[in-house]
């Protein structure tokens, strides 16, 4: 009896486990960071208890989004390497039951984020759920290899949902922010597509790599980082950040393309294939991660420290 009772606590974790797995935990501390600061840099005032409300409605608008996209990919999950062991195609957590935990997620992050700021903010928190569900997820990834791009205005909300909770508005600054992260997106899941894109071409899913070619999408993460990089600018050019996050901006970028131009020059034979294993494209998506998060971090700490 003891040892039945010993047992059932580690069941139980692992099962909080898998719903926890669900709402994509490692996505929406980038989504909430790019949140957070999006509120501390807009111009204005919020008690804390409701920013951290605002913040807390981020977070699980982003992760009903992430529940509800592996409800409706648990067929290729299943078949990918990657992703077969995710709760739903493994068979731990019912589809329904996921289906049900997303969407209640996702109605109640709305509400209390209405509630709790104003109905602007929540519109935009509702849009950009919406925005990866149907757009993302339901139209473009199964269509189109350029479904990271236009798909990738999903994760560019935050930190205008951010502004918003504390200004009610939308206006160009939280905009620079969206277009940011939007051209972003493109070089940093590309360099993941180029190490997985065998996953990727066995369900059929229309990668860049899978599509055009593993050198096209070098190409690609180039062009898109080059987009990027004087866009990071724009928020001193315009005023709302200083010197500080102009330095840091100009630092992480330039570190940012040496990663992939070393993406465009990887060593690979006559179709383009890896020869190193795509070692610099495992190297530039890590980098892209840390990247985006210590530019909204430099962003932050320029308006703290300079006003």
């Amino acid at each position: 009896m003891s040892d039945v009772t010993a047992a059932a606590p580690p069941q139980d974790l692992s099962e909080v486990k898998d719903w926890v797995t669900l709402l994509k935990p490692r996505v929406i501390s980038l989504v909430v960071l790019t949140g957070i600061c999006g509120l501390l840099v807009a111009p204005g005032h919020l008690h804390p208890t409701l920013a951290i409300a605002a913040v807390l409605c981020i977070a699980l608008g982003a992760g009903a989004s992430g529940a509800i996209n592996m409800w409706y990919d648990r067929d290729i999950d299943a078949v990918m390497r990657r992703t077969q062991n995710r709760p739903i195609p493994a068979g731990r957590i019912e589809p329904g039951a996921a289906l049900s935990y997303g969407v209640g997620l996702a109605v109640a992050s709305v509400l209390i984020m209405g509630l709790a700021t104003n109905w602007v903010a929540a519109g935009v928190l509702a849009l950009s759920i919406a925005f990866y569900v149907f757009v993302y997820t339901a139209w473009l990834k199964r269509r189109t290899s350029q479904n990271i791009v236009i798909g990738g205005a999903a994760g560019a909300f935050p930190p205008v949902i951010g502004w918003a909770a504390v200004t009610g508005d939308v206006t160009l600054a939280p905009m620079i922010l969206f277009a940011i992260i939007f051209f972003w997106t493109p070089p940093h899941f590309w360099a993941l597509s180029l190490f997985a894109h065998a996953d990727y071409e066995k369900v059929g899913v229309p990668m860049l790599p899978v599509t055009h070619g593993a050198r096209e999408t070098r190409k690609q993460v180039l062009v898109y980082t080059l987009l990027l990089l004087p866009l990071t600018l724009l928020p001193t050019l315009l005023g709302f950040a200083g010197w500080l996050y102009a330095a840091a901006a100009v630092l992480l970028g330039a570190e940012f393309l040496r990663h992939a131009i070393a993406v465009w020059r990887d060593e690979q034979d006559e179709a383009g294939r890896s020869l190193t294993g795509d070692r610099p494209a495992k190297k530039a998506f890590r980098y892209s991660l840390l990247y985006l998060a210590l530019l909204f971090v430099a962003l932050a700490a320029d308006k703290a420290v300079l006003g």
